[in-house]
């Protein structure tokens, strides 16, 4: 029995609670960077290798060999007599997932069982953000109440992955009018991704404008931040490393929107603090647009935004549209 994680938190939970079973942690950020879906194999793991190496300081070699040392364990499926997968309700848990069931909807599983656990809400958990928050106990009594995939499911997922790996993002817009029902948590994952793409109001998706939104308040510090962050857009699941990430684009480029400070390094970024400059006050203001002002050369998902290829979201309808 091979149970897959959505990390290692739950992995090593679960593992120490002596829970039977070979228990591995999914170690990958699909819901950032690129996933064009021109590519596999080989060309695939070195642009997800080469991203992940750059948006985290990590050498190249090492992503790209655990990056193959994941995909040699998922070719091992058949060695097992159940594969368990254990994610939840948040964008990032939900891309992930929409990824596994798509790889295994072209495998032949034959003899083996193919079972998901994913929850958006524990008993007596009122605040419940993410398997992480669980003991070993409470992890176990989610066993039971594991379900075998449905090829309804598979096929969702796979079409869902498509979608997301598409260049074009309406591609995801037509999944969600035709429905997601097969998978409860898709449906505002993906909306909550289609969130991100740039608004027409001022150049920002909702995750940097809600982070400058929180600096304005008062989140001038990362350690301050990063909560209030989590505690008001949990949906996103987005952990320390990926939200300082979003904050240093916001801090680059010919107009910068934030300075920050006290800093020695990246590995370091809890000790840092914000203020916003006077362009990242006009933008949050919706008085200026930071594309207009710094450009974009962007991955989501599949969709390359860059000077030819952008697209916009209007906050008015949610609508994205291609724009000059």
């Amino acid at each position: 029995m091979l149970h897959i994680h959505n990390g290692d938190s739950t992995a090593t939970t679960l593992r120490e609670f002596g829970f039977h079973g070979e228990h591995v942690a999914f170690q990958e950020v699909l819901m950032a960077g690129p996933t064009p879906a021109s590519l596999s194999g080989d060309k695939w793991m070195d642009v997800r290798a080469k991203f992940l190496s750059e948006e985290y300081d990590l050498k190249l070699d090492d992503c790209k060999r655990d990056l193959l040392k994941q995909e040699a364990t998922l070719q091992r499926f058949s060695e097992y007599d159940e594969i368990i997968l254990w994610f939840e309700h948040d964008l990032f848990c939900q891309i992930n997932l929409i990824y596994l069931l798509g790889w295994f909807s072209k495998q032949p599983l034959d003899k083996t069982r193919l079972s998901l656990i994913c929850i958006g809400e524990f008993p007596g958990v009122k605040d419940f953000r993410g398997l992480g928050q669980l003991t070993g106990e409470q992890l176990a009594s989610l066993f039971d109440g594991r379900h075998e995939v449905t090829e309804q499911e598979l096929r969702l997922a796979s079409r869902a992955w498509a979608g997301y790996c598409s260049a074009n993002p309406e591609a995801i817009e037509r999944l969600l009018e035709e429905g997601t029902s097969a998978l409860p948590f898709l449906e505002s994952a993906l909306r909550l991704h289609l969130a991100r793409f740039p608004s027409l109001r001022n150049g920002l998706g909702r995750i940097e404008n809600k982070a400058l939104e929180l600096i304005s308040e008062g989140a001038t510090g990362f350690k301050s931040l990063f909560p209030r962050f989590a505690a008001a857009e949990p949906v996103y699941g987005l952990g320390d490393s990926q939200l300082w990430n979003e904050l240093k684009r916001l801090a680059n480029g010919r107009e910068p929107l934030l300075n920050i400070n006290g800093m020695a390094d990246s590995n370091h970024f809890n000790d840092a603090s914000f203020e916003l400059t006077e362009t990242g006050r006009a933008v949050l203001a919706g008085e200026r647009d930071f594309i207009e002002v710094n450009g974009i050369d962007r991955w989501l998902g599949g969709v390359h935004l860059g000077d030819e290829t952008l697209w916009r979201r209007d906050p008015q309808n949610s609508r994205l549209s291609r724009r000059a």
